[in-house]
């Protein structure tokens, strides 16, 4: 299943990308990564009930996202896509590179129901949390990475997607915007800052 929904997705991402006329990366296509800043820190739960700050995954690469469990428009694009970059960058995984991703609703994001989400997507919790916490806690991270949300009256959030990636001295390196960029290029990004 996990395979059928990436192959939608990679459709999909050269259809988008072929009207957008490239990426939507937020840093040229060329060259090492800049510096944007120091990428703001975090304290949540994780779908095991620990707490997970962003601190802890100094010396690793850190991609962050935010998802939420109930939505069915970009978030099962996301999702599987980071799964299916997961496998691709093999004993990395865990070791150098981590994915966090946090709920943009907490009320129902339960530690269950992400752990859930992500046992349904195959993610590997040995290098990828699911986070939750207090709303307005989240709020704040959320505003701190520049996403967006607002709850519809039907319970639909509709959100900002943005996947920044970190390094390992905790510095923001680049940020995707939407969730159909190239899970190649993603993976060299990720890759080449945790050598």
């Amino acid at each position: 299943m996990r395979l059928a929904l990436f192959l939608a997705f990679v459709m999909l991402a050269g259809f988008t990308l072929a009207q957008l006329g490239g990426s939507p990366r937020t840093v040229p296509q060329s060259g090492s990564l800049p510096k944007i800043a120091p990428a703001p820190d975090f304290k949540l739960v994780s779908q095991d009930g620990s707490s997970v700050a962003l601190a802890n995954f100094r010396g690793k690469v850190v991609a962050v996202t935010f998802i939420y469990t109930s939505c069915t428009d970009t978030c099962p694009v996301l999702t599987p896509m980071m799964s299916f970059v997961q496998d691709r960058l093999g004993s990395d995984f865990g070791s150098k590179i981590a994915f966090v991703s946090i709920t943009i609703d907490p009320e129902r994001d339960t530690q269950q129901v992400l752990k859930a989400y992500a046992e349904a997507f195959g993610a590997n919790l040995a290098g990828w949390s699911f986070l939750t916490g207090d709303p307005h806690h989240i709020r704040d991270v959320m505003r701190r990475y520049g996403v967006f949300a607002s709850k519809a009256p039907d319970g639909r959030v509709d959100h900002t997607f943005l996947t920044s990636i970190v390094d390992p001295e905790g510095v923001l390196r680049v940020q995707y915007i939407g969730a159909r960029f190239d899970p190649e290029e993603f993976r060299r990004d990720l890759l080449s800052l945790s050598q």
